[in-house]
């Protein structure tokens, strides 16, 4: 074996240098997890925005940090400039941010030149913004002003906190996350169609808690004639912040909500969105739209199409993130349409049996293995008895 070369400097140790650079990068990465961790308190308040933290370091030492709190707000850079103790101890700090600072007037002055500005001399992303007025420019402004940038740090974590927003970006069409409570036998009711309830209080406080930070929640006509449903968050938890009121959306096509449907009654004081297609009356559409609802019109009959049709709407609306709530004829028409990005699956602790009790995707299935949609489990969770899975889809695949 061949002698490792020698030096009369530790500097010019290659050893020496690979440590360095390897303590270098887990301490990017440690200031860079507590950047993300901090853009999480976010969900639910900022979107069609994405979630954004920073945290400001010198010498190891947290100087300041913060996060964008509120769509319209201030952005995370200058959140964490704010709560530095004075100006001045930003003069050559580092920046931790989890997404590319942003180049352009907005609702707030671009966060690349209140970097500049402040005086620092390193700012470290996760990620480029794919946003057609960043893509790449705040990092350049950063570079032109002499700021030392690194890209990449963490990235895979930062694109799956912002994979509603990246989808929307690159699509037009929302993230679509698809919810269902089911029992240890993999059924959604019972043979007569019973289904309240399968789950326990504390896995259903968790799905107004999902009401409560995404933009719709939808369901068929079908659930709506079964469980007169009112769709809104309804809260226990009094510590938990109740970020935003969804719009219930029922797709409609082939009937309507009667006026007397607990929808219909309540579309005054939460908004409510009737997803038309070309079959039903439009006399009684015009009736619910005086009644309070919005319509939008679909020309797809096709309930696939109808979905595809309906999402490209919805995106042109700034919405983020869709929830689907049912039932099993919705839910397939959406795995139909290759428009399933997330599942939050409710185990039950209960058997129903029988082989006519509905499982939670309707419609005929697929035939083979392969043609399956394949998704990675995010994370699980014991609720009491129950348990909740939440499966993603990458987002290459769910584009």
């Amino acid at each position: 074996m061949a002698p490792l070369p020698t030096t009369e400097s530790a500097d010019g140790d290659p050893r020496q240098r690979l440590s360095e650079k390897n303590a270098s990068e887990k301490n990017d990465e440690h200031f860079m997890r507590e950047a993300i961790e901090l853009a999480k308190l976010g969900i639910g308040a900022v979107e069609p925005n994405p979630m954004v933290g920073c945290v400001l370091v010198r010498d190891g030492r947290v100087l300041g940090k913060g996060y964008h709190q509120k769509f319209g707000g201030l952005h995370a850079e200058v959140e964490a400039l704010r709560s530095l103790d004075s100006p001045e101890q930003a003069h050559g700090a580092t920046a931790y941010v989890s997404l590319e600072p942003c180049c352009h007037h907005g609702k707030t002055p671009p966060c690349s030149q209140a970097l500049i500005d402040a005086g620092l001399a390193r700012v470290v992303v996760a990620m480029a913004d794919p946003f057609p007025k960043v893509d790449g420019g705040g990092l350049r402004t950063l570079n032109s002003a002499g700021i030392e940038t690194t890209v990449g740090v963490l990235a895979d974590a930062a694109e799956d906190l912002n994979a509603p927003y990246l989808k929307q970006i690159r699509t037009g069409r929302p993230w679509v996350i698809a919810k269902w409570a089911m029992t240890i036998d993999g059924r959604i009711a019972t043979t007569v169609g019973q289904s309240q309830w399968i789950t326990g209080m504390q896995a259903r406080d968790e799905v107004h808690k999902l009401r409560s930070r995404v933009d719709g929640v939808a369901v068929g006509m079908g659930t709506v004639l079964a469980d007169d449903p009112m769709l809104t968050a309804r809260l226990h938890d009094p510590d938990f912040l109740h970020q935003r009121v969804a719009e219930r959306i029922v797709f409609c096509q082939h009937r309507l909500p009667s006026l007397n449907s607990k929808l219909m009654q309540t579309a005054n004081q939460t908004p409510l969105t009737l997803v038309v297609g070309p079959e039903v009356p439009s006399s009684q559409a015009a009736a619910l739209k005086a009644a309070g609802a919005n319509l939008v019109p679909v020309g797809s009959r096709d309930s696939t199409a109808m979905v595809s049709e309906a999402l490209q709407i919805f995106g042109q609306q700034q919405m983020t993130n869709l929830m689907l709530e049912g039932g099993a004829g919705l839910l397939a028409s959406f795995f139909s349409a290759d428009q399933i990005d997330e599942c939050h699956v409710y185990l039950g602790a209960k058997l129903f049996g029988g082989q006519a009790a509905k499982g939670p995707v309707g419609g005929v299935g697929i035939e083979q293995v392969t043609d399956a949609l394949s998704f990675r489990l995010a994370s699980i969770e014991p609720l009491g008895n129950d348990l909740r899975a939440v499966y993603r889809r990458d987002i290459c695949e769910s584009e």
